[in-house]
């Protein structure tokens, strides 16, 4: 049950006790700032080597004099101060007042606040939410987020500050972009949006990956409860919602959790294990009961209170290594002498555990760039228990690959060939984010040679070879419709583009590639069992950078889509993709296939409607592939004869005529 409302009660034992012992599951029902029905507000806040710990604010004309500051009391060992202030009211400012041993005394913004003020402003504000959710109250919402997260992943990565603007380049509120939002994504197909945080954050160039309250949505974006209006929109148009959270480190401002009673108590003591030399950030104690409740309260509060179908854990690797980004003397080993943060490791593993008894159905995904075995195993086999690992091994290769002229990348053939061997290793998502078009880096579409037309049809290979790829897919936003530029959180991105036939055939092609995804079941519901529903048909033709292989229905998916007579139909079988990746049709080209029935093209990068060159791929007057049943090939039963239209990518599969 919320506090939110409740009567100006002290915390109970149990209470300080689950949270002394890590466990306390609503840790935001215990701490912070909570309402009172007969008014008032009550204040708890966590800083066990302060001297004293008072509360001020709006009520009180910010004066800090003893005589109008509320003063907190301690509750026995906890840590925790706690008081209460009648003259409190929503919407009020606060800032709790924490004197540290050197009798310094520093204003502090409340770590578990359910609002803050706009930055540069840094006050915490008293907030309870109204919000009446849209979707099903009680257990039917979990219900439907377990569903939306249990099929088809596509999703469509946003940063809520830069997707639109308003004329005079004003940011839009999370309320103003929820329709516009939900029924772009819906309407090309993606099954699920991911915001980038989302949390409260005082450097907007940071994009809200150095946060300073974990449990205040950013007040760029208009109060808590716009948020949940986005949210809601969202899942009433079909669409899962991802938030990005960053559990690892957090900013050195003096308003926020660093040094927050005068000691290290967020962070560790020892520079060494509590500053990250890359960022300038501090990083989490994750072996502190406490600290390692609110983070995990943390997730749980996102996934609880504002129904998030899932969260993306940013930077992982930062936490399990001791020694990452840091040079020889600068790192301490463990207590077996080794560079893993064991720590760390337990706090993941308790993430995900938790999460998986508490909020079953949510997604927990990692960011995670090494070659850590188990990333995505269950914890209780030793594993790390995320739902899926970034495939970033994969997104660094296909993007080296796509960034070769065409005459050069018969010698990089394996770049694309070597992600399907580890493709088994691991529950993949296969990422083209933001992290991939700034700093230099240049857009999607820049990043690919030639001319502009040439770069538009590389693009559209790049795509659809991502959308064909075992693993989920992961789209910036811009790249939905080849953005030129490369992203700027400061604006908008290009939508004007849209006006031009080449950039507009992109986002048809996004749209008919979750399309066809979606409608054949062949294209993912086999990914974490690929021994049996992937295979090769042509993985050594470098002479000619072809690449070519087949995917199947698994056969438990099929089987469950006949019990239940729900969800969409297994169309085909199997399905093949194709890929030319040079700027020369391939005529005669001969293809395997298994199925002796005529086949069709699904969907061919290069056709007109995308801007392509609309070569004929080989479609009888009735757009029918007949098989050669004579000529088996590629160790298949039968063979098609093709002509592959140039830079392009082809996905076939048996006609359902008869």
């Amino acid at each position: 049950m919320s506090a939110h409302g409740a009567a100006a009660q002290p915390p109970g034992e149990l209470d300080l006790f689950l949270f002394g012992e890590g466990t306390h599951r609503r840790l935001w029902d215990l701490l912070g700032a909570h309402l009172c029905e007969s008014g008032g507000a009550t204040f708890a806040v966590w800083a066990p080597n302060a001297q004293q710990v008072s509360v001020v604010g709006d009520w009180a004309g910010w004066n800090e004099s003893s005589a109008e500051a509320t003063l907190l009391a301690t509750q026995g060992n906890s840590g925790i101060w706690w008081g209460f202030e009648p003259r409190a009211r929503p919407g009020d400012r606060y800032k709790f007042l924490v004197t540290g041993q050197n009798r310094q005394t520093t204003e502090r913004a409340d770590p578990l606040a359910a609002a803050a003020e706009v930055p540069p402003a840094t006050a915490s504000v008293l907030f309870e939410s109204s919000y009446e959710w849209n979707s099903p109250a009680g257990e039917d919402w979990r219900s439907s987020r377990s569903n939306r997260n249990s099929g088809r992943l596509s999703v469509y990565e946003v940063h809520l500050g830069s997707w639109r603007r308003h004329s005079d380049g004003r940011a839009h509120t999370a309320r103003e972009l929820a329709e516009p939002l939900a029924d772009w994504a819906s309407a090309l197909g993606f099954t699920h949006v991911e915001l980038m945080p989302v949390a409260s954050h005082p450097f907007g160039g940071s994009w809200g990956y150095q946060v300073s309250g974990y449990y205040a949505p950013d007040a760029r974006l208009g109060s808590p409860d716009d948020l949940r209006y986005l949210i809601d929109v969202c899942h009433d148009r079909g669409l899962g919602v991802i938030l990005d959270w960053v559990p690892a480190h957090f900013p050195k401002d003096r308003f926020a959790l660093a040094q927050f009673d005068g000691t290290a108590l967020y962070e560790h003591a020892d520079p060494r294990r509590g500053e990250h030399p890359d960022w300038g950030t501090l990083v989490f104690n994750h072996g502190r009961n406490e600290v390692r409740n609110f983070l995990v309260a943390n997730a749980l509060y996102w996934l609880e209170e504002f129904r998030v179908d899932g969260l993306r854990v940013d930077a992982v690797a930062s936490m399990l290594y001791l020694d990452y980004s840091r040079e020889p003397g600068e790192w301490v080993p463990n207590e077996l002498g080794g560079r893993e943060d064991l720590e760390a490791v337990a706090f993941v593993r308790e993430l995900n555990e938790v999460t998986a008894q508490e909020q079953p159905g949510a997604l927990v995904i990692a960011e995670e760039s090494t070659s850590w075995s188990g990333v995505t195993r269950p914890a209780e086999w030793g594993g790390l228990g995320f739902s899926r690992k970034w495939n970033l091994g994969w997104m660094h290769d296909t993007l080296s690959y796509f960034a070769q002229e065409p005459i050069h990348r018969a010698f990089h053939h394996h770049e694309l060939t070597f992600p399907m061997v580890y493709a088994r290793d691991e529950r993949w998502l296969l990422p083209l984010s933001h992290d991939e078009v700034v700093h230099g880096k240049g857009s999607l579409l820049n990043k690919m040679p030639g001319n502009h037309e040439e770069q538009l049809a590389h693009l559209r290979s790049l795509l659809a070879w991502q959308w064909c790829h075992p693993g989920r897919q992961l789209l910036f936003m811009g790249g939905e419709f080849a953005q030129e530029r490369e992203w700027s959180h400061e604006g908008e991105i290009d939508w004007f583009l849209l006006e031009r036939e080449g950039h507009d055939g992109v986002r048809r092609l996004v749209a008919d590639l979750n399309s066809v995804q979606a409608q054949n079941p062949a294209l993912w519901a086999g990914d974490d069992d690929l021994d049996h529903y992937i295979g090769w048909l042509d993985a050594d033709d470098h002479e000619h950078s072809i690449f070519s292989f087949w995917r199947s229905v698994p056969s438990w998916y099929q089987e469950q889509i006949n019990q239940q007579s729900q969800g969409p139909a297994a169309h085909h079988g199997s399905v093949a993709v194709v890929a030319n990746l040079t700027p020369v049709p391939r005529h005669g080209y001969r293809l395997g296939v298994s199925d002796l029935a005529p086949w069709k093209v699904l969907l061919d990068t290069d056709a007109q409607i995308y801007g392509g060159t609309a070569t004929h791929v080989g479609e009888n007057a009735d757009g029918i592939l007949v098989v050669d049943k004579d000529t088996p090939w590629q160790n298949q039963a039968g063979s098609l004869l093709l002509t592959l239209p140039p830079l392009s990518v082809i996905i076939l599969a048996p006609s359902e005529l008869p």
